[in-house]
């Protein structure tokens, strides 16, 4: 099988995923297009036929796109990589700040996009104080937000999580600690999934990983405490390009996709995680 750029590997995963299963955390890159002055993480060139690649090789059909960090407030090549796909297939979510106004908010919505990052852990294009009027402008449109934000930051924010208008979807397994079911954030973010105020990204299992491939025992325990919690309200990301990753060290997106079978064992429930849950939370 072909090689994807930015992916390590070339066999097919394990997993045979369902029809319609769906990698709900990726980015695309471009350097046509400028990166905002106050990125911290830049990545080079990985485009949409790029990403196709991929999705054949995992043998995916609906897809996520997010805004990256590079680009700020500046969602251009964003809405442009929405086009390339299908409205059927594809949604995406954007980064915006305070300035954006109605017509925008509906002409992002026309494209596909489902939700609004806040980054706050490459703190840059978007602050603390944008979250809450934010998620009531868009969760008028149906729209949720995401955040990615340090354990610290998540649970400093604890009465916001309360506040705020619309859906909250936490990414790369909420960077919960190894440790983390004894920690304050893995309760407040089970309490926020209980009460279908919130989703957990199944994804990045490396980001946090201090044990590292191909099993990534840490993340995994995190992971397999989060489907016990709340299975339905959980979905799955791959992170490709994989940008916080150094491009000789990227990992293998097939073993990946097969860690998700050994977090959720029950075909039922990856079936509500990769199909499901997504189609939910994005409209599909």
């Amino acid at each position: 099988m072909q090689a994807v750029p930015w992916s390590s590997g070339t066999e097919p995963p394990r997993l045979r995923v369902p029809p319609n299963a769906t990698d709900c955390h990726h980015h695309i890159y471009d350097a046509r297009f400028s990166t905002d002055r106050t990125a911290t993480v830049k990545a080079p060139d990985a485009t949409v036929a790029n990403y196709r690649l991929l999705q054949k090789r995992l043998g995916l059909t609906r897809n996520v796109i997010v805004q990256p960090s590079a680009y700020g407030v500046d969602n251009h090549l964003l809405v442009e990589s929405l086009a390339e796909f299908s409205l059927k297939t594809t949604r995406g979510v954007a980064v915006l700040n305070s300035s954006v106004t109605d017509a925008e908010l509906k002409q992002l919505d026309a494209a596909g996009v489902r939700g609004v990052r806040f980054n706050m852990k490459q703190a840059g294009a978007t602050t603390w104080d944008m979250v809450e009027p934010l998620s009531k402008r868009v969760d008028a449109l149906g729209w949720h937000i995401q955040v990615n934000a340090l354990p610290e930051q998540i649970v400093a924010q604890k009465d916001l999580w309360n506040r705020v208008a619309s859906q909250i979807v936490f990414d790369h397994l909420a960077h919960v600690p190894a440790i983390g079911m004894k920690e304050p954030l893995f309760g407040i973010v089970s309490e926020l999934l209980q009460q279908s105020k919130a989703w957990v990204k199944l994804s990045g299992a490396y980001i946090d990983s201090k044990v590292g491939p191909p099993a990534y025992g840490d993340s995994a325990a995190v992971a397999k405490a989060f489907v016990k919690e709340a299975p339905e309200r959980l979905i799955w990301g791959s992170d490709w390009p994989h940008p916080t990753v150094p491009s000789n060290a990227k990992p293998d997106d097939a073993l990946l996709l097969d860690l998700l079978g050994e977090w959720a064992s029950n075909q039922i429930v990856r079936n509500h995680i990769l199909v499901d849950n997504p189609a939910k939370l994005y409209g599909f």
